[in-house]
């Protein structure tokens, strides 16, 4: 394969593409993919810089979350047409994977939020939200680049169970009955079987897809199984799945805005999610939000100065001549943060 055409991953073609003897490859404005390059250099052609273009940060999420969310959906139909338990891991890594990487390396949580937000295929692109928002978090936390992968892989088919539920229940416009809540559960223990009987997958990687609705104090499910049965992987994932949930439209309800996500999470931190993985989420949030405008209980608009690390919900902030420290000012609060 001509590795110089790797480069050019992520970027955008300017024209039509045809190999030397004229036969047509790829339209115009095509996000290249790892599959895409691989075509390419099947038909020896080698690509110059001037036949991508760069594409701006926003529009480049934008692309790369409806590829990657059109993506899941082409997988999610092909195994409910096929019936088969076996997911197709090669496509998975050719045209999501790489996708959510790049997205991930970009470390903008904002522009990236934006993209995220469900048009109306929630059920797809929530996979590809929950890829990103972990891939990010594993990130924060540290984790090996080996073991960075192992959880995008992971976090991405967090859900892939949910194609054995009836449709009708994954797009109820309501709450679930008792009934439909009880098979809507059996998602986990699926995408469980799937992934372990799938070649090229590993055990930790289904674990997750069994555990992400566990909670610290037991009261999750599939088991109920208390804080320190469920892996790290799962842990972190169940940070992202909470955090896209609240923070995206759904059929029943609109999103809640960040800061109160961000809130009830941290409430949650201790009893149902891991307090460490929660507090790194809230701090590295919050402090990509400084210099963002918020408005204040009493009513007062003012700007985010500084995160304190023990208190990152409740920020340093200025108004006029003044530094209001809120973690001190504890009568004071954030109502929200105002985009910039």
């Amino acid at each position: 394969m001509n590795n110089s055409n790797e480069q050019y991953i992520g970027k955008q073609l300017v024209a039509n593409l045809f190999n030397h003897s004229g036969v047509f490859v790829l339209p115009a404005l095509t996000l290249l993919t790892g599959e895409h390059i691989r075509l390419i250099s099947q038909h020896k052609i080698v690509l110059e810089p001037q036949d991508v273009l760069q594409v701006d940060s926003a529009a480049f999420y934008q692309l790369a979350v409806d590829d990657c969310t059109a993506a899941m959906e082409n997988i999610f139909e092909q195994l409910r047409y096929t019936k088969t338990k076996r997911l197709p891991m090669l496509e998975l890594r050719n045209e999501v994977i790489p996708f959510i990487q790049q997205v991930s390396e970009k470390n903008d949580f904002y522009g990236i939020l934006s993209a995220l937000q469900t048009k109306d295929d929630y059920t797809y692109r929530h996979n590809v939200a929950v890829g990103i928002i972990s891939t990010l978090l594993g990130k924060w936390l540290k984790l090996k680049p080996e073991e960075l992968s192992m959880l995008t892989i992971a976090a991405t088919l967090h859900d892939i169970g949910k194609i054995m539920i009836p449709a009708e229940i994954l797009t109820k416009p309501g709450p679930l009955n008792e009934e439909e809540h009880a098979l809507m559960k059996k998602h986990t223990t699926y995408g469980y079987e799937m992934i372990r009987d799938t070649v090229g997958t590993t055990h930790m990687q289904a674990l997750v897809a069994l555990q992400h609705h566990e909670r610290m104090d037991g009261s999750g499910y599939p088991f109920g199984v208390l804080g320190h049965r469920i892996t790290d992987f799962s842990k972190i994932v169940a940070v992202a799945d909470i955090f896209h949930a609240m923070t995206s439209d759904r059929f029943y309800r609109t999103a809640a805005p960040l800061y109160e996500v961000l809130k009830q999470m941290d409430d949650n931190a201790y009893s149902k999610l891991d307090p460490y993985i929660c507090s790194v989420f809230i701090n590295k949030l919050m402090q990509s939000m400084i210099g963002n405008e918020v408005l204040l209980t009493d009513g007062r608009i003012g700007k985010i100065i500084m995160i304190l690390a023990h208190d990152p919900l409740r920020p340093l902030v200025n108004i006029g001549e003044d530094f209001i420290d809120l973690s001190r000012e504890r009568q004071l609060g954030v109502v929200r943060v105002l985009s910039q």
